[in-house]
Order: C-alpha cells, then sequence, then structure tokens
C-alpha cells in the first residue's frame, strides 16, 4: 500500500448528521430516498389497515399473535428509514428492530399452537404423538437424539426456549444502552476488554436457543395446519430473520474490515450501515405485501381429531425400532 496516501478526514469521523445529508443530495439520491421513504411508509400503513382487519375479522385469541407477527417487516422497514435519514441513531433503531423480532419468535410459536386451538386443544390433538427434536438450528445434524413425548411440561419448555430470548434480548439491550452512555460499549469494539464481545455472542446464542422450539413446533404441525397456509408463513418469518439478522451482520463485518469503501461524508462502517437499511427497507417492503396477502384472509376452523383426514394429520416422527 501507497504509504504516502491520504485519507480523507470524514472517513474516521462520526457518521453525519441529517441536515449534513439533506444538503448533500443529488438528483439520484433524493430519488433513492424519497422513493425508499415512501416504502417503508407504505408498509407501516399497509400494516395499521391489517391490524383493523385483524381487530374486526380474526378471533380473539389469534389476535395478538398475528398482528406481533405481521409487524416484523415494517417495523424493520420503518427503522431502517430513521437510521438511514439520522446515521448517527443506527445503535438505537437495529436494537429497537431485534427487540421486536426477539418478540416476534416467541409469538410465531404461539400462534401456530393457536391455529390448532390452545394449548388443550394442541394437547388433545398431538398428546398420543411425539415430538423430534433433532432438527435446525441447534440439533439437526444429531439425528440419534430421541423423539420426547408431547405433554404439559414438554410444551412449557418449548414455549418458555422462545420467551426467553424475547425477556433477555430486551435485557441485554438496555445494558448495552447503559454502558454506551458510560463509554464501555461499541459496536466496532471488537477488543477482549470490550464489552460487546460478550454481549453480542451471548444473544447470538439466546438467538440460537429460541429458534430452536419454533422449527420442532412447526415440523410438527406444519402438515396441519397446511390448509392455513403455515409453511409460506415460515418461509416469510425465516426470510426476515435471514434479511435483519445475517445480511446486516455480514455487511457490517465486512464494512468494519474495510471491504466497503469510504465514501465522504460516511465512513466505511457508516456506508455500511446504509447499504444495509437501504436494502433492508425494499426486502421489507415487498415482504410486507406478501404477508398481507397470507395473513388478511379469513379460515375455516381445523376440523376435530377424529375427523382428521391425510390433509390435516399432524407428523409423526417414524420410531426408531420401525426403522431398525
Amino acid at each position: 500500500m501507497d504509504g504516502n496516501r491520504t485519507i480523507d478526514p470524514s472517513c474516521r469521523d462520526r457518521p453525519p448528521v441529517a441536515i449534513d445529508i439533506i444538503s448533500q443530495l443529488d438528483i439520484f439520491g433524493i430519488i433513492l430516498y424519497s422513493v425508499l421513504t415512501f416504502m417503508a411508509v407504505v408498509s407501516m400503513l399497509v400494516y395499521i389497515e391489517e391490524c383493523w382487519y385483524i381487530y374486526r375479522k380474526v378471533p380473539s385469541h389469534k389476535k395478538s399473535a398475528i398482528i406481533w407477527v405481521n409487524g416484523a417487516a415494517p417495523v424493520i422497514a420503518t427503522m431502517s428509514c430513521l437510521g438511514m435519514w439520522i446515521p448517527r441513531a443506527t445503535m438505537f433503531t437495529d436494537m429497537t428492530s431485534a427487540c421486536y423480532f426477539a418478540i416476534v419468535v416467541f409469538k410465531f410459536l404461539v400462534l401456530m399452537i393457536e391455529e390448532v386451538g390452545g394449548d388443550e386443544a394442541f394437547l388433545r390433538r398431538a398428546g398420543k404423538n411425539k415430538l423430534r427434536i433433532s432438527t435446525g438450528p441447534c440439533c439437526c445434524c444429531c439425528p440419534c437424539l430421541p423423539h420426547v413425548n408431547i405433554t404439559r411440561r414438554s410444551l412449557f419448555l418449548l414455549k418458555l426456549g422462545s420467551f426467553q430470548f424475547a425477556v433477555l434480548k430486551i435485557a441485554f439491550t438496555i445494558l448495552s444502552i447503559i454502558l454506551w452512555t458510560n463509554g464501555n460499549f461499541d459496536i466496532a469494539d471488537m477488543a477482549i476488554t470490550g464489552a460487546a464481545i460478550w454481549i453480542n455472542p451471548g444473544v447470538g446464542v439466546l438467538t440460537i436457543i429460541a429458534l430452536w422450539p419454533v422449527a420442532i413446533m412447526f415440523m410438527h404441525l406444519r402438515i396441519t395446519l397446511r390448509s392455513l397456509k403455515i409453511i409460506p408463513k415460515y418461509a416469510m418469518y425465516q426470510l426476515v430473520l435471514v434479511l435483519s439478522q445475517l445480511q446486516s451482520a455480514i455487511i457490517n463485518i465486512l464494512a468494519m474490515n474495510g471491504t466497503i469503501a469510504c465514501t465522504p461524508p460516511y465512513s466505511s462502517q457508516a456506508r455500511g450501515y446504509l447499504m444495509s437499511q437501504q436494502l433492508l427497507i425494499l426486502e421489507m417492503f415487498i415482504i410486507t405485501l406478501v404477508t398481507r396477502l397470507l395473513y388478511r384472509r379469513q379460515y375455516d376452523p381445523l376440523p376435530d381429531d377424529e375427523n382428521d383426514d391425510e390433509h390435516t394429520k399432524m407428523a409423526i416422527p417414524a420410531d426408531k425400532s420401525d426403522i431398525a
């Protein structure tokens, strides 16, 4: 590398304030920011209209879970739009999106159970079956794990596995903000003495633990709830997870390593956040429209267990003795 190469001072500065962004926008920038802002606003308006529909048309025991799950894409799009316009607030907008999605993970598990009819109906219909726990993201490579009887205790543990993430993610977020105000937390600080290097892996472990019960329940109910389009709903839930967590993490890592070039007034890291937010707005806008088609409809009630046909039976894992 050329030792005489000069680096623009803004590449080492904090992200620009909102007024600086507005004053430096060219025609393309104005159009881009306007279109992305329009998408974020439309996403939220579609979500509000959908909430009104759900409130009026959907049975009361399903309302809360459906509203929470449907709000994942619009909330992330809105937070990304705020972070795009106010780059110095990116840490807070990302934390807000992450906390909301942590609750969505638990609510999606609750939604699948409520679609069957609630805890009692689920236990009544599935009590004679077993759960296959050798599934992702924890144990997909461990087919030797035993199948678990479906009882009140196992159902409670599944719920607890996802609920802990909703609670602890918010707790870690509050802790991060407190440490940030004291100068002890910096997302880009990967030093062993920094708080981020300890908090982020911990949250990652909690995320994997929380996703496991949802995957177990989906694998068990995917046939029963096929008429309610649970497979595309689960696909949209997984897509939001991948785009909001994995995609953003990859872009941010590339930015911190300097792979994404600095473009004044944005430093390399700030530009990485900007690219991630712009992509998320577009992606969440599309997902919002798709989820509206999946959820904004009337469902026929599931048949009773004794009247189940081949399309509504639960997925029953094969017994190891039968395989042998």
